[in-house]
Order: C-alpha cells, then structure tokens, then sequence
C-alpha cells in the first residue's frame, strides 16, 4: 500500500486485522462501547478540538472514506502496476464492486466515523456543561458523522451515553436517522458562529453556511435514504432556501478555479479541513513527476471516459507557459499540462486538473519513466500482451488527476469539504426535480468555467456538470446513487455488479453484527 497515513490509522488498521482473524470470534470493546462509569468530560472544548484533528487524518486519507467515495465510482481507479498497488486487490476490488465485509476500508469507515458519533454524544451530553459553542460543533461533527454511516450504510447505531455502556447501541434507519441527523444541524446552525465569506475562517472550523450546506445534501438525498423513490418538493423547496441562506452570507461562486485549492481565502469555501493535502498531490503522480516528497507515488489514475465529460481535444490537453491558457480547445476545469515551470522556483513542472501524454521538467526537458521511455501518460490501461487490464500496468497507464498543486506547497493543511459551487449546483438539482428549469444556474456555472452554455440541461446534463466542477472531492458515489447511475456499466466493472443494487450500499463489518443483534447485515452480502 502507497504511504497511506498510517501516523492517523495505525491503531484503526492493527483493530481491523484483528477483527479479520476468523480463528478468534471473542468480541471485545469498539468504538461503539463507551467506558463504565461515564459522568460527562472535564473539559469539552479540547474534545471538541480532539473531534477536528480526528476528521483532519480521516478525510486527508486516500482510503477509508475518500476510496469508498472515489475509486468504487467512475472518477477513479488504482490500477496494480507490476506489484505495486496489489495489495491483495483492496483497491481493484473497489472499483469492480467486489468488495466483501472483510475489506479493511469498509471496517476503518465504519469504526472512524461511529467513533466520532460517540465522541460528540459525550460532548452534547449535559454532564460535560458544553458551551453553546461546544454544542455547535459537536451537533455538526456528530451530524457529519452519522450521515456518513448512513449513506454508506443505511443503518446507524446510536448509543446514548446517559445509559449503562452494557446497553447496546439502538440502531436507527431511514426517516428516523434523518430526522435525527436533521435535528442535529438545527441545533448546529442555532449554535455555530456566522462566518463572513473570503475571510478565511471557514478553515477548520464549522460554521452556519457550513451546516446549511449539509442540511441541505441531506435533504437532497433524503428520498434514497427514506426509500420513497422521488424527491419531496418541500423538501426541494428547503433545500432552494438554504442555499440561497448561504449566498446571503457572502459566498457566490468565484473565477479561477484551481485557485480555490490553493491555501488562500476564497469566497466559494464553505468549510475546509486542516488535512494534510499530500495524497491528493502524490498518489497519482508519477516517481519521477517531481522530487517533493521523493516523488509521486503512481496509483491514482482516472478513466477516459471521465475525461471525456470535459470540453477539448480527447488526445491532448496542453497549457501555454503561463499554466492557465489552453492550447487544445479544453475548458478550465480539464486544466492541461504546461511545457515547463510557470516559476523559477519550481524542480519539476506538474500541471493542473487532467494530466496526460508528455510530462515536463522544469526546463522543458521531457521526463522519461524508470525505464527511459517517454513520461507520457496514456487514455488506456493494458498489461504486458497490450490487452485491457486493471493489473499488469507499466508505469504510465491512465490519465492523473491534480487538484492541489504542489507547487504551492506539497503538504499544507487545507482541504475543501464544502463549496459554494455544489450548492450552486444543488439549487439547480432541487429546481430540476420539483419541476423547475435549472439551465440558467448551470450555465451561470459553465460560464465562469470558460465552458460552453448548454440549450438546454437534462438529468444526465446535471450529473455530467457535477461530476466535471467536483472531481476528487469525494461526491461521485453518492451523486451516482442519486441519478440512478452507481451500478451502471464502467471499465472493469465485474459483470455480476452491473445493475446489481447490492452495491448501493457497503456491508456492515461481520464483528458489529455478532456485537448488536440489533444491526442487520445489508442484502447480498
């Protein structure tokens, strides 16, 4: 496995193989299990920040959550290259939908993000006198964290902690964990400070724009979660409301779009992580991309037919000097590879958004792959015989992806969560599916990307814009299970997943369902 943070997941992963072991079924304490005797915390403002440096190393991490987002869609896929990023098929079997209940990634999710749940119920709890501000935070991570469950899942377990910790956890379903979750972003909202767009402080820390916005995604999910089958147009109608609630804060969608990732403010930011951005940056590079960080990591790649949603020449996707200008018809959000460093500081250029053929050093000299072959990156995945293949790659197989440039800084803390671009996008999907036209939102959208206007936008239209202005920020799953479209047909998908609704959800991990009678394992697993 390529340097996933193992300084945040050690003691999760050493858990996860002991919970593995089929020749030990004794069922110890988990996250789910809280000490005897609880009678509140002493101090809940240093929980609270406990709770932001966990959801730092868990959403910073190239698995668990941001794997079960990403390679099980269309937007990504790691390829095994010789040996490397075998390990045992833990990443192919993300994206052929072949996962089981043994996947480490399925159990590190689970356990993380329950684990946050109980954390943030201590600190709600009465006993632990949180403040009104500790009380917005917590509400939010604790609604965060068991929307998370939810939508992987379909089924939450919640302890109360005023109860014995011998009682086992309730398990909360469909209307009911919404209606939960939903409180929890009221009281957060109640609670959590107003924060000015542009002002950098959406950086870390929750705020009201931040908990409208998944107020929002909630309800925009809420049919799949309820199992209604469509959208209800009240709900529609709130989730219109709330984000224009956020726009009157101050936050409106801004150009240049790979400037937002950078670790500047911005106005589109609605809240953002002190996580660790080197993932984004070397998973997918190449190792000889760049010397930062003793070069790229080469896993992370993403299919050409993604690719394609964007606007340009399908073969090339070039950048003038200057990194910005494009060369092959390509809108902004392709971005391009420039043929040098766009500063005299730079030891190797890496271009931004889309990356394919001929890679650059920073005096224009093209770089070359261990083997001295051109460092050309390719549309395609094919092992040694030149046959399609998702193991057996050489180095250069498959299009990379960069939204955090490394030439700004290859290890800042600073990863965007929400954007004022989703919900922009979200108002048109709610406009769209309580019977009104979203084409005015889209291209208002499409315009400020340098991308053409469309006539007219379908369903399909908006899942396409969606997935061109939010590529690797771990959306894709769950807007594909909201169009219909996750068990659909992709590049080495396992012909027994296509159009099987098994996968919508992930199973739940084998230990938690002999621990609480009360959790059902997900149908077909």
């Amino acid at each position: 496995m390529k340097r996933i943070q193992f300084k945040f997941y050690v003691v999760t992963l050493l858990m996860a193989v002991g919970l593995a072991s089929c020749t030990n079924l004794e069922i110890e304490e988990t996250d789910s299990i809280i000490s005897e005797g609880f009678q509140g915390l002493a101090d809940p403002s240093s929980t609270v920040d406990e709770l932001y440096n966990r959801l730092n190393g868990q959403y910073g991490d190239q698995g668990n959550r941001f794997s079960l987002m990403e390679v099980t869609a269309d937007a990504a896929i790691v390829p095994t290259r010789g040996t490397d990023w075998g390990d045992n098929g833990q990443w192919s079997s993300l994206h052929q939908h072949l996962w089981t209940p043994e996947h480490v990634f399925m159990i590190n999710t689970w356990n993380d993000w329950n684990g946050n749940q109980l954390l943030a119920s201590q600190i709600l709890d009465s006993r632990s006198n949180p403040s009104p501000a500790n009380i917005g935070e917590a509400s939010f991570i604790r609604a965060f964290s068991m929307w998370t469950i939810l939508d992987f899942y379909g089924q939450v377990p919640f302890r109360d902690v005023t109860l014995p910790s011998s009682t086992l956890p309730e398990v909360v379903t469909g209307q009911a964990a919404v209606d939960f979750i939903l409180a929890d972003l009221d009281a957060a909202i109640s609670n959590l400070p107003g924060v000015a767009a542009g002002s950098g402080e959406a950086n870390g820390r929750a705020s009201k724009a931040a908990a409208r916005y998944l107020k929002a995604k909630i309800l925009l999910n809420k049919h799949i979660y309820t199992g209604s089958g469509s959208a209800d147009a009240g709900d529609m109608s709130q989730v219109i409301s709330l984000v224009d609630e956020i726009a009157g804060e101050g936050y409106a969608l801004q150009a240049g779009y790979f400037d937002l990732f950078r670790d500047t403010p911005d106005n589109e930011t609605v809240w953002s992580l002190a996580s660790g951005v080197g993932n984004r940056i070397f998973n997918g590079l190449h190792y000889n991309s760049l010397s930062q960080g003793g070069g790229g990591w080469n896993g992370f790649s993403t299919l050409s037919e993604y690719y394609d949603l964007f606007e340009g020449d399908p073969d090339n996707n070039r950048v003038q000097i200057d990194g910005i200008t494009p060369l092959d018809g390509q809108e902004e959000r392709r971005g391009g590879v420039p043929p040098g460093a766009v500063s005299s500081e730079e030891d190797s250029q890496v271009g931004n958004g889309f990356l394919i053929g001929q890679q650059y050093a920073a005096d224009g000299t093209p770089l070359k792959d261990r083997a001295g072959a051109p460092l050309t990156f390719k549309r395609d995945f094919s092992d040694g015989t030149g046959s399609p293949s998702i193991i057996n790659n050489d180095e250069t197989t498959g299009i990379r992806v960069i939204k955090y440039n490394p030439r700004y800084g290859a290890f800042l803390g600073h990863e965007i969560v929400f954007r004022y671009s989703d919900a922009h996008l979200m108002k048109a999907e709610a406009m769209m599916r309580s019977a009104g036209d979203p084409t005015a939102l889209v291209n208002e959208l499409r315009t400020i990307r340098g991308a053409t206007p469309l006539g007219t936008v379908s369903e399909q239209d908006l899942l396409d814009e969606r997935g061109r202005e939010l590529y690797a920020e771990a959306w894709r799953r769950n807007d594909l299970i909201r169009f219909g479209q996750y068990t659909r047909d992709w590049l080495f998908k396992a012909p027994g997943s296509i159009g099987n609704d098994q996968y919508n959800l992930f199973p739940i991990p084998v230990s938690q369902i002999l621990a609480n009678p009360a959790l059902m394992q997900n149908p077909g697993y």
